[in-house]
């Protein structure tokens, strides 16, 4: 009852949709929930893109320049959609969508997290500048959630970002990684992580 009552006041917005949930509801509308527009094969083993070709292993952006890390992987193809569902979160305060993204990753890729037997999860820090703005980091909650969730050890202070940088949304694959240089630092150097995730 309790819930129901600040559910009323307080009304939550689905994470897709953005509409308001009825009292009651969790996480998400079920309709959305059964349409998201989730990744699924094929998809590039490297990076985890979304590729037309299911006879293809890896896109041609990985095939042409390797990532240096192991394997990515991504929950949802980067629909209009989704594009405004990460934008309320990020910057309209919705903090609450990160409970649906966080079950999300782990009923979808919650097996794949497993196999990878991680030492820790590192959220990629943002400037304190941009911290005070936005009064969170939205990739430390989502961490946060994970780790307690798949019992991993999250390290928020181990990677601090010095420069802070203009957003990546509008810049070419060259402009994103020059854009990125020196922007991190790595504050424990004594500290022996075999597998992270970012």
């Amino acid at each position: 009852m309790k819930h129901h009552i600040i559910d009323l006041i307080f009304p939550k917005r689905c994470p897709i949709c953005g509409d308001i949930m009825e009292a009651g509801a969790r996480l998400a509308c079920p309709i959305c929930k059964l349409k998201a527009p989730y990744v699924t094969t094929p998809y590039c083993l490297k990076c985890g893109k979304p590729i037309a070709d299911a006879h293809m292993e890896y896109c041609t952006g990985c095939m042409e320049n390797e990532p240096l890390f192991t394997q990515g992987r991504a929950l949802f193809r980067y629909t209009d959609q989704i594009k405004k569902s990460i934008y309320s979160y990020k910057y309209g305060n919705r903090r609450e969508y990160a409970a649906y993204y966080t079950e999300e990753i782990i009923r979808l890729l919650g097996d794949d997290i497993r196999r990878w037997r991680a030492d820790a999860i590192i959220p990629i820090p943002i400037h304190k500048e941009r911290a005070k703005k936005r009064g969170f980091n939205q990739a430390e909650l989502i961490a946060g959630m994970l780790g307690r969730n798949m019992q991993i050890p999250v390290c928020s202070d181990y990677v601090i970002r010095e420069k802070n940088t203009i957003a990546q949304k509008n810049l070419n694959r060259e402009e994103r990684q020059n854009n990125l240089k020196r922007a991190f630092k790595i504050t424990q150097n004594d500290v022996k992580l075999e597998e992270v995730i970012l």
